[in-house]
């Protein structure tokens, strides 16, 4: 049977301030991606997003990204591969301490907005990424951009890793996402996601902007809970994903 993980990026707001429905949307997804302060999140958003996921038997991971609350963590920023190796870990430690004391497991760590697509291409900023994540705990799984440069430096230190696909975005010819300054780039509309979804997972392609077949490894695929209809978007994505016969699994079982 195949199946397939449904990740979701959430604890993105601050102290009384909130984005999405992170409660409800926990109801549908298998993993969590945990924002870690950098790009957005503070104690307590981190602390109540951990502690709802473990209740609702959600995996957790770390989305770590660039240090860049204002432009959140979409701006590029040209950081050298020993700065990668030390904001990953210093981002990982954060949302550790919190799993910790709730008495849970962190399963995975995904990159977030710039420093996951600069890393899906830089090879050296990629490595510096896997090996911090590798010297933490080499049982963490690694999500990145489907068969890109982060995928292959997880795999060369040692790393379970995890291709990630997405329902709400388009793809270049060369497999990466359509920049999100691009009018293209977002897929607003339910029934083209899923049908993506769904071709994606079964037939392992995916069909570029510009029409061009791409092949893919879809393991995880990402929803993001911060869209004015998150909620309806992964109740209808999980729902024909099941429908087609595909099962919901998180990676870590």
């Amino acid at each position: 049977m195949l199946s397939i993980d449904l990740n979701c990026d959430m604890g993105e707001s601050f102290g009384i301030y909130k984005v999405g429905d992170d409660e409800k949307v926990l109801d549908y997804i298998s993993s969590a991606n945990i924002a870690c302060g950098f790009h957005a999140g503070d104690p307590s958003v981190m602390n109540k997003t951990v502690s709802l996921a473990l209740s609702k038997g959600v995996a957790v991971g770390a989305h770590i990204g660039f240090m860049d609350l204002v432009g959140f963590g979409r701006r590029n920023m040209n950081i050298s591969p020993k700065e990668a190796f030390e904001i990953t870990i210093y981002q990982i430690g954060a949302l550790y301490g919190f799993i910790k004391a709730e008495g849970g497991n962190l399963s995975h760590v995904k990159p977030h907005g710039a420093l996951y697509n600069l890393a899906a291409k830089d090879k050296n900023l990629a490595l510096a990424i896997a090996e911090a994540v590798y010297k933490i705990d080499n049982e963490l799984i690694l999500y990145g951009l489907s068969g890109s440069e982060l995928i292959k430096a997880g795999e060369e230190v040692g790393l379970r890793v995890a291709n990630e696909v997405f329902a709400d975005r388009t793809y270049s010819d060369d497999g990466c996402l359509t920049p999100r300054t691009h009018k293209d780039a977002l897929i607003k509309e339910g029934t083209i996601a899923v049908q993506q979804v769904i071709k994606m997972i079964k037939e392992g392609i995916v069909i570029s902007t510009n029409g061009n077949q791409v092949n893919i490894k879809a393991e995880t695929l990402c929803i993001h809970g911060d869209g004015s209809h998150a909620l309806e978007f992964v109740k209808k994505v999980r729902k024909e994903i099941e429908l087609n016969g595909i099962e919901v699994s998180a990676m870590r079982t």
